[in-house]
């Protein structure tokens, strides 16, 4: 426990996982490959730090997700949860952590969603207070009252989500693992999602490791980012940082007495007009707060917002760099 709380308590130490591949090449040939998953990846999470882990499909976080949880085994390197080995003593491990993967369910699909929280409640042996007033807290912010009696698979997938990440939480894990957490929720669904892992991780200090391709998601929770590709770490930092190596812009919406001619502004530019409403992009490394006071000063100025670049775009940009470099 002592090097969870000190050194990290996620840690990767260039950990690979290798899968052996056997592709038909003949009527009654099959030539044998590998494929290299993850590629000698380091990292360390510190309690209570919740971080970023994206990257296009088929990169690897799925993998590094299920070697964390100890569904997979690590083909080499070294790896430890909480000064667990999640290989060896996944029981164990298990009662520390959580895990939502979006495309797959840990509820019982004929069963009511109740029943589900039911046997958890008697697998994770969580005292009956506890898993109360765990559930009832839940149940209010994820607003799943109406759904408990519901057989599981007669939810939707946003409703099914969110009775995941409810049952992922009963049994109050040290760090929750997260993949793909606002797939197929509205617009209300995702903010109240967010909203309640906000919360989570500041009230109960709880690790959190996000994997999405809803980029939003990563935007509004997260201030530390790693970026994988092809099993590789290609960036792990500030989400600030990511923008300056995506060479990223950020846009100025400014909102105009009246309606007027664009305005001129050293080192940012006009990229839509609507209006009294004008856009401006200007280099996501800058400063936004001379250009805001200039325009202050010399328009009559309503209202105006800072808007981040599209972290989706950065990343491709990225991607392209490192094919042509």
């Amino acid at each position: 426990m002592t090097d969870a709380l000190t050194e990290g308590f996620i840690e990767l130490d260039r950990v690979e996982k290798v899968f052996d591949v056997r592709k038909k090449t003949g009527f009654l040939r099959r030539e044998r490959h590998q494929v290299r998953a993850v590629d000698s990846i380091s990292f360390t999470v510190a309690r209570g730090e919740m971080v970023g882990y994206i990257g296009p499909n088929g990169a690897g976080k799925s993998t590094t997700i299920k070697m964390l949880t100890g569904i997979l085994t690590p083909s080499g390197g070294r790896l430890r949860v909480a000064g667990i080995d999640p290989s060896r003593e996944r029981t164990r491990l298990a009662h520390r952590i959580g895990v939502v993967f979006g495309q797959r369910t840990t509820l019982w699909w004929d069963l009511p969603l109740i029943d589900s929280y039911k046997l958890m409640h008697r697998m994770y042996r969580i005292p009956d207070a506890r898993y109360r007033e765990n559930l009832d807290r839940l149940v209010e912010l994820l607003d799943l009252g109406a759904l408990l009696d519901v057989p599981v698979r007669q939810l939707s997938l946003g409703q099914r989500m969110r009775g995941d990440i409810a049952a992922a939480l009963l049994h109050d894990p040290e760090v929750l693992y997260l993949d793909e957490p606002t797939i197929g929720l509205d617009v209300i669904s995702k903010a109240r999602v967010r909203e309640f892992l906000r919360e989570l991780n500041t009230e109960r200090s709880t690790t959190v490791l996000l994997t999405t391709h809803d980029l939003s998601d990563i935007e509004q929770l997260c201030s530390r980012v790693m970026v994988i590709d092809h099993g590789r770490m290609m960036y792990d930092g500030p989400l600030t940082g990511l923008h300056e190596i995506g060479d990223g812009e950020r846009t100025l919406v400014v909102d105009l007495e009246r309606e007027l001619p664009p305005i001129e502004v050293d080192a940012a530019r006009v990229v839509k007009i609507d209006g009294p409403r004008q856009w401006l992009a200007f280099p996501a490394s800058a400063s936004a707060a001379p250009l805001v006071a200039r325009i202050a000063a010399e328009y009559p100025l309503v209202d105006l917002s800072v808007r981040e670049p599209d972290i989706e775009a950065v990343i491709s940009r990225m991607y392209a760099e490192k094919a042509t470099s």
